[in-house]
């Protein structure tokens, strides 16, 4: 990575976080895990050595010699994008860029000493100025919080997989951990949306670029606002079978899909959170170490609580009954597979398993 020059401000005025701490940014089930990790004497050198595989050397010749590494006299605007992002976010040194040429719409952030930032040329055609500034501080976040953790332990465990799938209970306990791992993946990403937030400081430009990962670039044929309402129609599903299917959908996937992050950093934004964080209230890097472990994971606990409060979808709502002991979650499991209750085009009187 490159020293950044101190004082260098971004290209347009934008509030600048000093000694702001990633755990400002990242969603409790991320941070809860992080914190953890972090607390573990050794932790990150064991996992370097195992990830010896990957070498950082290795991806950062691959990249010198297969992309174009973005300075003042290549990429210039995306270059000054990433040093606007760390400068915003106060991260010392700024990590290199690279673009390389891909007709596919990607970004990551590869590495765990020196990461390094690669987009490819289908985003950069893609995304307009705004948009690129929200995606390149969403790959200045994952650095930050060390996100290259998570992909280096879910490498490791298909790699293990692979290797003892012949043996039917250790394929089973791995699996079952690749996709817990999946699931902290997920949120890791909504963390780095929020990150993608403050570095831009564009609510509607990060919106934009995420429906525009979902249905490509002509921003004339699309509206944020209905997307939303997207998202909205998602969360309700249809009945506990569409809640069954969406479950399944996302087990394998590493990433969050595009309307969900749309509507969480929505949500985020309007909170009292992201207010405080915007009013200089946030917590700074000199209190990492003092952060308790339980407290994180109490508010992991939560958050995952609320969202099955607040959620419309069929099986959240099951599941809020279980808690409040509901005694007719049967007859409503019933009603939705059996069609009992429901007439003609209408909904039964129990008002469950109906179309919405």
């Amino acid at each position: 990575m490159t020293d950044m020059t101190k004082g260098t401000a971004p290209s347009r005025r934008r509030q600048r976080f000093p000694e702001i701490s990633t755990r400002a940014w990242e969603h409790p089930a991320d941070r809860s895990g992080l914190v953890a990790l972090r607390k573990l004497s050794g932790f990150d050198e064991i996992l370097k050595k195992l990830a010896g595989l990957v070498s950082e050397r290795s991806v950062r010749l691959l990249f010198l010699a297969t992309a174009v590494k973005a300075s003042e006299r290549q990429f210039p605007e995306l270059h000054d994008m990433v040093r606007d992002a760390a400068y915003v976010l106060d991260l010392e040194k700024v990590p290199d860029l690279y673009v390389t040429q891909d007709p596919a719409v990607n970004a990551m952030c590869i590495g765990m000493d020196s990461p390094v930032i690669v987009v490819t040329t289908g985003l950069v055609d893609l995304m307009d100025e705004e948009e690129l500034r929200a995606v390149i501080g969403h790959e200045v976040g994952h650095a930050m919080s060390g996100h290259a953790v998570y992909q280096t332990m879910l490498l490791i465990l298909t790699n293990l997989a692979a290797r003892i799938g012949w043996l039917p209970l250790g394929n089973l306990a791995i699996t079952a951990l690749i996709t817990a791992l999946k699931e902290w993946f997920r949120k890791a990403e909504l963390s780095s949306d929020r990150a993608g937030l403050l570095a831009g400081q564009d609510l509607q430009a990060s919106m934009r670029g995420l429906m525009k990962l979902a249905g490509g670039a002509n921003m004339a044929e699309m509206n944020v606002d209905a997307f939303l309402e997207q998202a909205a129609e998602y969360d309700k599903a249809g009945d506990l079978r569409d809640s069954v299917l969406k479950l399944l959908q996302v087990l394998p996937q590493t990433h969050p899909f595009a309307v969900v992050r749309v509507a969480q950093l929505k949500k985020w934004a309007e909170s009292e959170e992201y207010r405080s964080i915007m009013a200089g209230a946030y917590p700074r890097r000199g209190d990492d170490p003092d952060t308790s472990v339980g407290a994180q994971w109490k508010a992991a606990a939560e958050s995952y609580s609320q969202t099955v409060k607040e959620s419309k979808d069929p099986l959240m709502g099951l599941l809020r009954d279980l808690t409040n002991g509901v005694g007719t979650v049967g007859g409503k499991l019933r009603d939705t597979f059996t069609g009992a209750g429901r007439t003609n085009g209408s909904s039964g009187s129990n008002g469950s398993g109906g179309e919405q």
